[in-house]
């Protein structure tokens, strides 16, 4: 359980289409005064060099986000992610990505609250090192399926939960569905994202199918497919994000970034996108 580490796939073809989705929620929940939490239940190390040789092993980040950087033609949406990588390398190019808990860093208020787990020890090192300045911020060194339920319902009544666990284990597929299901019974309004790999497995594609039930006010799915399998049937082919009780603003921000994004990242000529939704 301990094995993975996101340094090798930092900034890749699931990383552009996640934090894309991301930034567009916490820029629609910064939109009224009160407070919100963010809750990240896989949090990873915060920010990774691209020059390691974790980064470098398979360079997933130069079908990604390397592919979007000198870009003059981007939708808004993309553009606002770009432009937060960009601020993260103020030296200019593109030698540090960050993770998901440095762009809530750069997009939270003041008054917003920050919630990180992880348990690998090495990134949450790097992780409590990197957030320990900033105020209403915790740092958890647990599981963050189990973690999750002591953050909900927020005081605020207004959250966020970004889960994107490896899939690594099996078990991962069962346990999001456990989760997401605790998490709406404590707090039916929250915003939850789960990213999900487009992968050769058979919980991998009924996934997005089992949250749907879940999910009575509303639902967003958001998925983009980029490369094929390899010969044996197997590789990360794409990735989806399932969104339950989405921003209204979102499905049309997808609408015009999902195109976008399986042609500017596309591996093979059957590079394709789905966008579908349902409201409450």
């Amino acid at each position: 359980m301990l094995a993975y580490r996101h340094a090798f796939h930092a900034g890749n073809h699931a990383d552009v289409l996640k934090h894309t989705v991301l930034v567009q929620v916490l820029r629609y929940m910064a939109q009224k005064d009160k407070p919100y939490w963010l809750i990240d239940t896989h949090a990873g190390a915060g920010g990774y060099s691209l020059g390691s040789p974790e980064a470098k092993k398979k360079g997933e980040f130069e079908q990604g986000i390397a592919r979007l950087m000198d870009r003059d033609d981007l939708p808004a949406a993309v553009a606002e992610y770009v432009a937060l990588v960009r601020a993260f390398n103020p030296g200019g190019g593109l030698g540090r990505y960050p993770g998901s808990p440095e762009i809530a860093r750069r997009l939270l208020r003041e008054q917003d609250r920050l919630r990180l787990f992880e348990l690998h020890p090495t990134d949450l090192q790097h992780l409590a090192a990197h957030h320990a300045g900033r105020a209403h911020t915790e740092v958890h060194h647990d599981d963050g399926f189990s973690g999750l339920k002591s953050q909900l319902p927020p005081p605020s009544k207004r959250g966020v939960v970004l889960m994107d666990p490896s899939y690594e284990l099996k078990a991962d597929y069962g346990l999001v569905i456990a989760t997401v299901r605790e998490a709406l019974l404590r707090f039916a309004e929250c915003v939850i994202l789960v990213w999900y790999p487009q992968v050769n497995r058979l919980e991998a594609a009924q996934l997005p199918k089992r949250l749907k039930s879940l999910a009575p006010k509303g639902w967003l799915h958001a998925r983009i497919t980029v490369q094929s399998p390899d010969s044996q049937g197997f590789g990360l082919a794409g990735s989806g994000m399932f969104v339950i009780n989405p921003p209204y603003t979102l499905h049309a921000e997808m609408r015009e970034v999902l195109p976008f994004l399986a042609g500017a990242l596309a591996q093979y000529d059957g590079a394709s996108h789905l966008l579908e939704q349902r409201t409450g």
